[in-house]
Parts: structure tokens; C-alpha cells; sequence
């Protein structure tokens, strides 16, 4: 069993044909997309096909995007799919506030069970501000992550080092409140391999753990950006050993000074080497 998911792929709820496809492509999590992926005359469509496929067990986990929150389309999205055995979460866009992750949470708690996994797309400057609030907001909630093209539009922002701030605090407040560290929005450019990698290696330096994508060819690159390298895996091999051998503050021969923090990021490297090996 992989110790946490590295990549999510988008597929378009009305091309059942495209999901059949996705859920053979190794990925981590298959993401049916409801909402933006989706033309607004094709939504009812795309949530009964959805519907119709996770009426069984999947094969893998599988996600959907439901459309945004507040909207008509989003309760009959909820409504039509939150009871479903094949669904293993749902992505809320454009959240704004904890209030909108606890309604969910409520509207689709079956009788004796639990809500379904939630995950919270931060996608506008008011999300990103109440970023640690809502990661706080119900214990449903499984995750945050931002949605960087409507950040992107809502900022008014033209470089990518400009969401680098918007990044950074929504890493930090999944880790204040004890979720998963998020992982990237999309890449848009499914040719540009390399702006993918170095996107990825950039990403993986500011905290994020995996990626979206919205093409199988994506996959591979981004597994490699954020799976230990091999001098990663060593190195964390000898502070474990190290750490096994005696106690409190020591260095290795290279340096490396080892504590608590230090042995618990080893830890996090070798449950990832596990997909290496």
C-alpha cells in the first residue's frame, strides 16, 4: 500500500470514455472532474455518468470535483453522489470559508456514518486568508490545496513567483492544523515536460507532496520530482541507524547534526522510498 498519494489526475465527468482510460494510467487518485472541465450545458450529464460508474467499488481511489460550493449545481451533486460506495472524497472548489466545509459535511452524512472525505481547493485571495480556518473546520476535511488559475486571475498575478506567498501559507496551515501537505495545482502545459519538472522541483523545496495533473503523460514526471533520490534514501538510512544507536543530540561523519526533527524527516523520506523499491 503507497503511504500517501504523489499524483491526482483530472478527467472530465462527461467522457466516461476518458475515465475508463484514466483509472488504468497509475495514478494515485483519479479526480472526475464536475465543474470547470466540464461545458455548463454538460454538468447534469457529467454528474449522472459520475453517479451511474461509482455506484460500485472502484478499482483505485477515486475523487470528484463537485462544481462551486454555493451553488444549485453543487447541491444536486452532492446529493446524487455523497452516498456512493465508489466515491473515496470530494473536492470542494472555491472554498471560502469553514462554514461552507461544515454545511457539506453535515448535507451528506448518511444516517450512522460519517461525512465522506472532503478536500478544500483554495482558489481566491479570501480563501487564501482563511486558509487555516478552514483546514480547522471539520474533522471531515482531509485536505486543503489551491486551485492556481482562479488565484492566479483573482490576484491579478503574471509571474509565477507571485503566488509563491499563497503557496507557503497554505502549507503552513495544513501543517498548524495536522493535515497532509497539500499537493501542486495543475501544470497547464501538458508538452512542457521540463517547466513541469523544474516546476515540481520548485514546488517540492517550498513543502508541497505531490501533484495534480491533467494528462497521464504528466504522471511519471511528477512522481520522479517528488519520490527521495537515492543520496535522500542513504542519508536517511544513517540517521535512522544512527539515531537507533544512541541517544539525544549527535552528527554523522559528514555533519549532518541529528535530532527529533531531523530523524522525523528521515522517517517521512523512507516511508516515500517504499515506491522506489
Amino acid at each position: 500500500m503507497r503511504p500517501h498519494p504523489l499524483t491526482w489526475l483530472y478527467v472530465p465527468g462527461d467522457r466516461p470514455q476518458v475515465v475508463d482510460k484514466a483509472l488504468g494510467c497509475g495514478a494515485d487518485v483519479v479526480v472526475i472532474d464536475l465543474e470547470d472541465a466540464v461545458a455548463p450545458d454538460r454538468r447534469t450529464y457529467a454528474r449522472e455518468a459520475t453517479a451511474e460508474r461509482l455506484t460500485d467499488p472502484q478499482p483505485m481511489p477515486v475523487h470528484v470535483r463537485v462544481n462551486a460550493v454555493d451553488t444549485p449545481l453543487a447541491a444536486a451533486d452532492l446529493a446524487a453522489l455523497a452516498p456512493l460506495p465508489g466515491l473515496s472524497g470530494l473536492r470542494l472548489p472555491k472554498v471560502t470559508s469553514p462554514a461552507q466545509i461544515t454545511r457539506v459535511a453535515e448535507t451528506t452524512t448518511p444516517a450512522g456514518q460519517g461525512a465522506p472525505p472532503l478536500y478544500a481547493l483554495l482558489e481566491s485571495a479570501l480563501g487564501v486568508e482563511r486558509a487555516y480556518d478552514i483546514a480547522l473546520a471539520h474533522p471531515a476535511l482531509r485536505g486543503i490545496a489551491l486551485g492556481e488559475a482562479d488565484l492566479r486571475a483573482d490576484l491579478g498575478v503574471r509571474h509565477d513567483a507571485g503566488l509563491d506567498w499563497s503557496r507557503s501559507r497554505v502549507i503552513v496551515a495544513a501543517r498548524a492544523a495536522a493535515l497532509p501537505p497539500p499537493p501542486q495545482s495543475v501544470h497547464p502545459d501538458t508538452r512542457d515536460l521540463e517547466g513541469l519538472k523544474a516546476s515540481c522541483a520548485h514546488g517540492r523545496s517550498l513543502g508541497f507532496l505531490g501533484r495534480a495533473a491533467i494528462h497521464p503523460r504528466q504522471l511519471p514526471v511528477i512522481e520522479r520530482a517528488y519520490l527521495p533520490t537515492e543520496e535522500e534514501i542513504e542519508l536517511a538510512e544513517s540517521i535512522l541507524a544512527a539515531a537507533r544507536t544512541e541517544e539525544g543530540a549527535q552528527a554523522l561523519p559528514n555533519g549532518t547534526f541529528i535530532d527529533t526533527a531531523v530523524t522525523a524527516q528521515a522517517h517521512r523520506t523512507l516511508s516515500l522510498a517504499v515506491r522506489t523499491r
